[in-house]
């Protein structure tokens, strides 16, 4: 996921210095912008049809990262106190899809049938491919401080669950079984309301520091 130290401290919208002073920055964290909505759109259509709750999961994972940063994006040239209270409202966003994913696990879990192990692996490779070409366009930047170095490793982070998810697809086709494939929804929606704990944290931080210092 991308943010910036001044919306909730764990470099999901990258370094908003930075993206306003290099062109080739920002141009870096459009394209990543547009392979995260369109690969997510694709993919949440696909999680309906293989019936995958982690690719479902996924699919909103591509989709909260691409919504953040273009947020992030968007809010260039903001006051600190305005992309503050952005960044509350990215963690609530984050923090509601969490609980959803989890939810829809646990009642899945009482009716638990295999998804299309096939199919599920299939889009697990391509939403692999495309988290690879994120990386790629940003490790140019990965080198710098926290929050320019944050922005590659979340989209490295985020190759290593549709890794999971691949696997996930690998066991599901041996087993026939439907549990690798709520327990990896079920790993990405924890890292949704980890994400989503940190935004908070650091929003709160920020606006709290803004007030004392108005």
């Amino acid at each position: 996921m991308v943010d910036s130290d001044e919306a909730g401290g764990c470099g999901c919208t990258g370094d908003s210095a930075r993206a306003e002073k290099d062109p080739a920055y920002r141009r870096a964290l459009w394209i990543v912008v547009l392979l995260n909505l369109g690969f997510g759109a694709c993919e949440i259509v696909g999680g309906f049809i293989a019936d995958s709750q982690a690719l479902k999961a996924d699919a909103l994972d591509f989709m909260g990262d691409g919504t953040i940063t273009l947020v992030g994006l968007i809010a260039l040239g903001w006051t600190a106190a305005a992309r503050a209270r952005i960044a509350l409202v990215q963690g609530i966003f984050l923090l509601t899809l969490g609980l959803g994913v989890i939810a829809v696990a646990l009642w899945r879990a009482l009716t638990a049938v295999a998804p299309e192990a096939d199919l599920m692996g299939g889009i697990g490779v391509a939403a692999l491919v495309v988290n690879v070409a994120s990386a790629f366009v940003l490790s140019r930047f990965r080198e710098g401080d926290a929050n320019v170095r944050a922005v590659w490793l979340f989209s490295r982070n985020d190759a290593l669950a549709n890794v999971a998810v691949i696997v996930a697809a690998a066991l599901v086709a041996w087993t026939g079984s439907a549990w690798p494939d709520l327990t990896v929804a079920a790993v990405i929606a924890a890292l949704f309301l980890h994400s989503a704990y940190e935004i908070l944290r650091g929003a709160r931080t920020e606006l709290r520091e803004l007030t004392q210092t108005a």
